[in-house]
């Protein structure tokens, strides 16, 4: 196993997304083509895979882009999204990929973005897992470069868990499962109750949250877009199922931990944390003494690194659980010196 803590320093910290140059939080509802509530207009064509799952018809919205006849060929690479983020929102990372020669997959996951707001859909990460294998096979991919954020940090480590084989390589960016937050203490929350919640969803709490926790209260406008594309799906024409499956999504998270089998994990691994991420499930309704226990992510990425063969650790530091966002090229920097280690 390897360790080193980045020491890379911005030569600006005034990056800008070309998508969020403009902070207009009174963005309209309807930006454009409505799809399966999400009328965000994504960087890059989208796609869609309709398939059957759980008795019902469903569609996994992604974009498959493919890097220039002009470089070099490097593999394929498929992007997972974390919770309060879409595929689009990795737009700078797949402009980056696509120029160093990687066919780059971003999937939207079931009861998120643009792809299907189920009703009575059991979600788990194995589900999750599966319905992403099933997309990559059907454009005949059978070995990607996986990497994912937050909760699609936890859906990466459980699909290379599942589908070994079919993982060449595993980066990670903040990914929730690292601890059991039950076990130290968070009460278990009902999907009724994260119901009420994620129905009292407004522009300024889904920011306020970000702030605190995404980007440590270091924000900038151009991160508005992303706080605009979420809010739009919550007032969209499936706002009141998405909120639905926003908490139905929460329970799968906090009653999954994936920690306990991280030992298992076969690949050459990139394991990426904020040094400032305090991100975790439950923190909201924990008592104040359990919450000063959660999410220390250096600690957990570090006894994570411990389990894991074959891991390479890197922790950010001065960031909080987005650097693919609020610090790009730090973060691309990082990625593509351990793709070219």
């Amino acid at each position: 196993m390897r360790f080193f803590t980045t020491t890379l320093v911005l030569l600006s910290a005034l990056v800008v997304s070309v998508l969020g140059q403009a902070c207009d939080t009174d963005a309209p509802v309807s930006e454009g083509r409505d799809d399966n509530g999400s009328n965000f207009t994504y960087p890059y064509p989208v796609q869609f895979y309709n398939f059957t799952s759980q008795e019902q018809s469903l569609q996994m919205a992604y974009m498959d882009v493919e890097p220039s006849s002009l470089v070099d060929f490097m593999g394929t690479i498929t992007l997972l999204h974390g919770k309060f983020y879409c595929a689009s929102t990795w737009n700078e990372t797949i402009a980056f990929l696509v120029g160093q020669g990687y066919r780059v997959i971003a999937v939207d996951q079931v009861g998120f973005c643009k792809s299907s707001k189920p009703v009575g859909y059991q979600f788990s990460f194995m589900q999750l897992a599966s319905n992403t294998n099933s997309l990559l096979n059907s454009i005949g991919i059978t070995s990607t470069i996986l990497m994912g954020h937050s909760m699609g940090g936890m859906l990466s480590l459980r699909y290379s868990l599942m589908f070994p084989s079919e993982v060449s390589e595993l980066m990670v960016l903040d990914p929730l499962g690292l601890e059991n937050w039950f076990i130290k203490g968070v009460p278990y929350q009902t999907i009724d109750a994260g119901f009420v919640t994620e129905s009292a969803r407004t522009w300024d709490s889904i920011k306020t949250y970000e702030e605190t926790y995404y980007y440590t209260s270091n924000w900038s406008c151009s991160y508005d877009i992303w706080v605009t594309q979420l809010f739009n799906i919550y007032q969209g024409s499936q706002g009141t199922q998405f909120a639905y499956n926003m908490a139905q999504t929460t329970d799968m998270i906090f009653t999954q931990p994936v920690v306990y089998e991280l030992y298992n994990l076969s690949m050459p691994s990139l394991l990426m944390v904020g040094q400032n991420d305090t991100t975790s499930i439950g923190n909201t309704w924990a008592s104040a003494a359990v919450d000063l226990t959660l999410g220390h992510y250096p600690v957990l990425a570090e006894e994570a690194h411990e389990v894991i063969e074959d891991n390479t650790l890197v922790i950010f530091p001065n960031v909080g659980h987005s650097a693919q966002v609020s610090e790009p090229d730090l973060f691309q920097s990082t990625i593509l010196a351990w793709l070219n280690r």
